[in-house]
């Protein structure tokens, strides 16, 4: 009983904030847009909270105590490097397609239907394993604090989600993710100092080198390890996430043009505080002799562990933000993403996306032994496949076979790395990789250049 209660004061709250801060928009432009006059600071917090996926929560603290600093390097990287390299291309997809509202409607301008077609579907895709892996994530965390059913938390979640998003679209969005971040933020503040003051600074420094101090040098044979096995595969899908990701294509087209770059490099700084500190437990796990009955969620067990149990709530409180802050922007994606099939002013109709997106993202969260990890990895490399073509397209270079290109990456490139996945097969998995980002870019130009627009 007390676990709904708290979901529903939570999802109350975001409501309250939602309704008093923002207006029903005026038609499904402003739904999808906000007037394109977001401002720096709330955007800056949004686009952090909305990167903030699971697995900046839960893969940091698990790599940091599972391999050490090598391990959490890897994902930090080139989680916060790929939010700064996002930003001249969202300048320019503004200065080329100032009243745009998705990059599938850019690359379909340029390019014709096919390529908007291909494009929807790898948005879309990637909105909707999106919102399964958080949906994943936070039922199978909140089960073990709630006692509740997994299934029926996942709805619950969708539900929070659903209930601000649809009021106002891309402002409620924002305005929640903001306050959202802010929550983040003060638990990680709260929770990391008070760790190291528990079990002291040198349970820190010990866990740096991970389990029996063999991941402490990046260039050594288990360095090349974690590499393969993990850094590469992290590193492609992170470096290529916001440009296959209409999270940020949106965010792009919503915030004054003036704006934009230094609203998403606040955004890079104040979301690499979160897996950082997240890592920090991981590390703190691991120094201090800490064994987790999962280590896919170490920093919820050692929270548990260390602190009074009242603590739990204000760390619950950080997850549920932290999730629920990407699935509800993924609604709002796959809302503007309605967009390119229909220019109907009906709210019903981004409303109805949304649900769509959240039913296909439970039913994802609720296949027996899907993992936050594999998920993270398959959905990173899905995003690569439109990575080329998108660039070269927004730097003016015309290209024939992009649909093909998109196409052939997506069959080709994504089986071989499920197989590498759920083989355990590190060189078959960075072939899917390095196959899914490659393959796109070369067979387009095969093809050719052509005219765009």
């Amino acid at each position: 009983m007390g676990g709904i209660i708290m979901f529903a004061a939570y999802a109350v709250f975001m409501v309250l904030v939602t309704v008093f801060v923002t207006r029903k928009p005026k038609d499904t432009l402003e739904f999808h847009v906000a007037d394109r006059n977001m401002g720096t600071i709330r955007s800056a917090l949004s686009i952090a909270a909305t990167w903030i996926w699971a697995p900046a929560l839960f893969v940091s603290a698990e790599r940091a105590y599972l391999q050490g600093s090598i391990g959490l390097f890897w994902f930090l990287a080139p989680n916060v490097l790929c939010l700064i390299l996002f930003i001249p291309f969202a300048k320019r997809i503004r200065e080329r397609m100032p009243q745009g509202v998705t990059l599938s409607g850019f690359m379909g301008e340029q390019y014709g239907i096919g390529t908007r077609r291909v494009y929807l579907f790898q948005l879309s895709a990637l909105s909707v394993l999106s919102t399964g892996v958080n949906l994943l994530a936070g039922a199978a965390v909140l089960k073990t604090i709630t006692g509740l059913p997994f299934p029926l938390l996942t709805v619950i979640l969708a539900a929070i989600a659903y209930s601000y998003s649809r009021f106002s679209g891309i402002k409620a969005s924002v305005i929640t993710d903001a306050v959202q971040m802010i929550l983040i933020l003060a638990a990680c503040f709260l929770f990391v100092p008070w760790a190291i003051h528990r079990n002291g600074f040198e349970s820190l420094i010990t866990g740096l080198s991970g389990p029996g101090g063999v991941y402490g040098n990046i260039f050594s044979g288990t360095g090349l390890e974690v590499f393969l096995s993990f850094g590469l595969p992290t590193a492609i899908g992170l470096i290529v996430g916001p440009f296959g990701d209409q999270n940020f294509w949106q965010r792009a087209f919503s915030i004054r043009r003036e704006k934009i770059g230094k609203a998403f490099f606040l955004g890079a700084v104040a979301f690499g505080i979160v897996p950082l500190s997240m890592g920090f437990l991981g590390y703190i796990a691991r120094g201090s002799g800490f064994t987790p009955d999962n280590p896919g969620v170490v920093n919820l067990e050692i929270v548990t562990s260390l602190f009074p149990a009242w603590s739990t709530l204000p760390f619950v409180f950080m997850l549920v933000s932290g999730l629920l802050s990407t699935v509800d922007s993924n609604l709002c994606a796959m809302a503007s993403l309605t967009t390119d099939i229909t220019k109907s002013e009906n709210m019903a109709v981004p409303r109805g996306a949304m649900l769509l997106n959240l039913a296909l993202g439970i039913l994802i969260a609720n296949i027996p032994g899907m993992t936050i990890t594999n998920l993270f990895l398959f959905y990173g490399t899905l995003r690569a496949s439109t990575f080329a073509p998108t660039v070269m397209a927004l730097q003016g270079k015309g290209l024939q076979w992009v649909t093909p290109g998109v196409m052939i990456a997506l069959l080709a490139g994504l089986p071989v790395f499920a197989w590498g996945t759920f083989a355990n097969l590190s060189i078959v998995k960075v072939a899917g990789s390095l196959i899914t980002l490659g393959a796109s870019g070369a067979v387009a130009l095969i093809g050719g250049y052509c005219e765009t627009t």
